[in-house]
């Protein structure tokens, strides 16, 4: 069943109220979904009192400069790793004022994937400031529509259970 940006919005709303609760900022790094998580955050009113920043790091090159994502860890494990997504949070994290962060980068298709990294492949990474951080891959399945919203779903309710 596909996510609806009404309901992405919810999850959004409801992740607000937790930040704010804690007293926390979030910021977001993301490749696959191309900000929408940022966007759908910012759709929620008086996200400014716990969102800090957004970085959109599509390229390599991004996330290098952005984010600094270490070549090495590119070459080694590609772009679409859960090693990867683990280097653009705490670059979020690095560069921000954020006490929580995420970062996404995937497969969204219809092409780029392979046997080894199908379309759909998605990784995570979340990290809270001084803690460890913790990541994860998922395998959406869908049109690139589907896969990139049920990436931001899914990013949103791994969110909420780190920050409640």
């Amino acid at each position: 069943m596909a996510v609806t940006e009404s309901e992405l919005e919810r999850m959004a709303a409801e992740l607000g109220e937790a930040l704010l609760r804690q007293g926390w900022l979030l910021a977001t790094a993301e490749s696959c979904t191309g900000g929408w998580l940022a966007q759908v955050v910012t759709s929620v009113a008086g996200s400014s009192a716990w969102f800090d920043r957004g970085f959109v790091t599509y390229s390599n090159a991004a996330k290098q400069d952005m984010l600094g994502v270490r070549a090495e860890t590119l070459a080694q494990f590609g772009a679409v790793s859960e090693q990867t997504a683990i280097e653009m949070v705490r670059g979020a994290l690095d560069h921000s004022a954020a006490n929580v962060a995420i970062a996404i980068t995937g497969i969204a298709g219809p092409s780029g994937g392979s046997p080894e990294k199908p379309v759909g492949m998605v990784c995570f990474a979340w990290a809270v400031a001084g803690q460890p951080c913790a990541s994860t891959t998922q395998n959406f399945s869908g049109n690139r529509h589907q896969i990139r919203a049920a990436s931001v779903a899914f990013a949103l309710k791994q969110l909420q259970t780190r920050v409640r």
